[in-house]
């Protein structure tokens, strides 16, 4: 089963929070947490990795916190997936790891690699503006048939 990580799913709904709250200040890992009912010191190893990553910046002090490095319309879904969990991959054979031991007679590792590719598509055209609720752009990304 496909299945986002719990950091995953922490890292779209800090970012989402961010870009409907953090515009006019810096918001805390806690403050954030406690709107969402989730782990403040899992939130706060989250944040960090998306801030080494430049989707978010962080400010030290007593209004410090977090706030979007870039505006929601420029930021993926797939960017902030792949900052906390590493590249999408839904088997080992998409990658550039090599063969392994039934590559000669695979017949699935193609059609695999385009399901993978076609979901970081998605993911990809799916932007942190389009995921808040109140935004024009709101409508998600639709598949082609």
């Amino acid at each position: 089963m496909l299945k986002l990580s719990k950091k995953a799913d922490y890292a779209l709904i800090a970012v989402r929070h961010l870009a409907t709250h953090g515009a006019e200040r810096s918001q805390s890992a806690s403050d954030i947490a406690e709107a969402y009912g989730i782990s403040a010191t899992l939130l706060a190893k989250v944040l960090q990795r998306l801030a080494k990553h430049g989707l978010v910046t962080a400010r030290h002090g007593s209004s410090g916190g977090y706030q979007l490095a870039r505006a929601p319309k420029d930021i993926s879904a797939l960017e902030v997936i792949s900052a906390v969990d590493g590249p999408l991959v839904i088997t080992s054979c998409v990658t550039s790891h090599g063969n392994c031991g039934q590559s000669s007679t695979c017949t699935v590792r193609e059609p695999l690699r385009r399901v993978n590719e076609s979901i970081a598509q998605v993911l990809r055209a799916v932007t942190i503006s389009q995921m808040t609720e109140d935004s024009p752009d709101a409508e998600l990304v639709g598949l082609s048939t």
